[in-house]
């Protein structure tokens, strides 16, 4: 068990890309970490990494589907810890299909994971916070949850769940002083922003990347270091009267209504 006076913050998805990036970032602020992921080794990575910029790490192989694991580890990181100071909710899955074809299984796999599993894991480590008078609990959600691009309908659906869940949660749990937001990125540079390949069009990519890039204002896709630290930002006393909301990190594609290359010809 861990004896230190150090607050700890929870992340799921914490072996690649946004989740990766916030277990670093907040160890380079002074947090002790809980890190969940099904991929082990790239998790131990992740922990290495952290540790080395004297963090003091918690890890846990954990398969979100399965709402037993996830109540185990949770118990588990308060009975190392005694403590959750800050819970991200960041994990996700989903197939590229439309509606047309997605079946109940793959409908079914991305709700568990993007949806169920972060509302359950927020109540079980809201447990743990209720006591103390404090917590933060942040959600990784997307600009897909008003966005739809017809492509992966149930992860649509469970993103913008994700966001309703932020406001009813932080009803709830804001008199017991623990704060709810919903952070929503757009194009980050991570392995489940580039997984949309057509099998007969290997250049289906590099085209996505051309035509949002042109849409997107800053003109690029983020990395995944500049969503941790709002997510960071957000956990800090610095955001304490923030809660029951959604931040939007995606270069200002939300509200633009022409592409670049458009906006040059007009004018």
């Amino acid at each position: 068990m861990s004896q230190s006076d150090q607050p700890l913050a929870m992340i799921t998805g914490a072996a690649r890309g946004i989740g990766r990036a916030t277990a670093l970032e907040f160890a380079a602020r002074g947090y002790n970490l809980a890190l969940l992921d099904l991929l082990a080794d790239e998790l131990l990575a992740t922990a290495a990494e952290a540790e080395a910029a004297g963090a003091e790490v918690f890890v846990r192989t954990c398969d979100l589907f399965k709402l037993d694991e996830v109540e185990a580890a949770a118990r588990a990181v308060v009975e190392w810890s005694g403590r959750v100071d800050v819970l991200v909710n960041n994990a996700a899955w989903r197939e590229v299909i439309s509606m047309r074809e997605i079946s109940v299984e793959s409908w079914e796999k991305t709700l568990r994971i993007c949806l169920t599993a972060p509302a359950f894991l927020s109540r079980w480590v809201a447990q743990a916070m209720e006591p103390r008078g404090r917590g933060v609990i942040v959600q990784v959600s997307s600009i897909m949850s008003e966005r739809a691009g017809g492509l992966s309908p149930a992860y649509v659906v469970a993103k913008g769940g994700l966001d309703a869940l932020t406001y009813e949660l932080a009803t709830l749990y804001g008199p017991a002083g623990i704060r709810v937001l919903s952070v929503r990125p757009g194009a980050i540079d991570t392995d489940l922003s580039n997984d949309y390949h057509d099998p007969q069009d290997t250049t289906s990519q590099d085209e996505l990347r051309r035509w949002s890039h042109d849409a997107i204002p800053l003109g690029r896709w983020a990395q995944p270091g500049e969503v941790a630290r709002v997510i960071c930002l957000l956990a800090s006393d610095d955001a304490s009267y923030m809660t029951g909301t959604t931040v939007t990190v995606d270069g200002g594609w939300s509200h633009a209504h022409f592409p670049k290359s458009l906006r040059e010809k007009i004018n």
